[in-house]
């Protein structure tokens, strides 16, 4: 489904961690002329087994607060709305997710870390299951390169590539389009069917430097090694991969290992933008 014009970007707050994520998503929010709203979940449980009922409900307040501070800091302007919800974050979230224009959350740590990464983290079950596009923030910011796309020529590889384009548009930045092929492929067939589609999307933002690479390799090392120098990296849920269930490798490789911030493209039926208003003349994000 599409987003309702006045959809939000959501923030999923668990901790002080995910104040990195609060920038980023206000960026966007404001990028895209959205309010952006910020949802920190309650477990009373919990809090009666700690030492003082009402330290970690201050605690939840104090969180939500200052969140909203640093939106406000880094956003002028920008609509802002804070809830505390008694509940479990991750079905909340997913829950909330079917009404917003864009879910973000941190990535607890795991593009660092060289353990496997669980499949009920809580990234991963959202990247697989969240009703809207989901942005992974990383602990460290990105580099001011460009936004890199992974397309396939399939349906849902499509929108990604539209989304991307947008993105692009309202940081100012470069778009390079990334088509991973198998050493038996026919390459050059490959790279006519992509130049087709991408020059078809490009020529509906004429404003964005667009280039498109088609590359021999594995696709999910290929896009993680070139998201080292990229600002985001933006990939469809599965591609052309219907059969594998909520999530496809590439996304995985991508969510697990790539240091840039990583969106998911998915909860999509239609174009995935309509009626925003880029905005080319504003600064390029980082």
């Amino acid at each position: 489904m599409a987003a309702s014009a006045d959809a939000a970007v959501l923030v999923g707050l668990g901790s002080d961690r995910d104040l990195g994520v609060v920038r980023l998503a206000a960026q966007e929010a404001a990028a895209h002329r959205r309010p952006l709203h910020l949802l920190h979940t309650f477990d009373w449980q919990a809090a009666f087994a700690a030492d003082s009922v009402a330290a970690p409900r201050d605690q939840a307040e104090d969180l939500i607060t200052r969140a909203a501070q640093l939106a406000h800091q880094i956003e002028v302007g920008l609509t802002v709305r804070s809830e505390i919800v008694e509940g479990a974050m991750l079905p909340t979230l997913i829950r909330r997710s079917e009404a917003a224009f864009l879910l973000a959350v941190g990535d607890g740590g795991m593009a660092g870390s060289a353990e496997c990464v669980p499949s009920d983290a809580p990234a991963v079950q959202l990247a697989a299951r969240a009703g809207c596009p989901l942005m992974v923030v990383r602990g460290e910011p990105p580099p001011k390169g460009p936004v890199l796309v992974g397309v396939d020529g399939s349906p849902s590889s499509n929108l990604a590539l539209e989304w991307a384009l947008e993105c692009a548009a309202l940081r100012c930045a470069e778009l390079l389009a990334l088509r991973v092929v198998e050493p038996d492929e026919d390459t050059q067939a490959v790279t006519d069917a992509v130049t087709e589609v991408m020059d078809r999307y490009a020529a509906r933002r004429t404003d964005v430097a667009a280039e498109c690479r088609v590359v021999e390799g594995d696709p999910g090392q290929v896009l993680v090694d070139t998201s080292r120098s990229a600002q985001v990296a933006l990939v469809a849920a599965r591609g052309d991969e219907p059969g594998r269930g909520m999530l496809g490798t590439v996304a995985q490789s991508l969510l697990y290992h790539s240091p840039a911030p990583v969106m998911v493209v998915r909860g999509l039926a239609e174009a995935p933008l309509t009626g925003s208003d880029a905005r080319p003349d504003r600064d390029q994000r980082p």
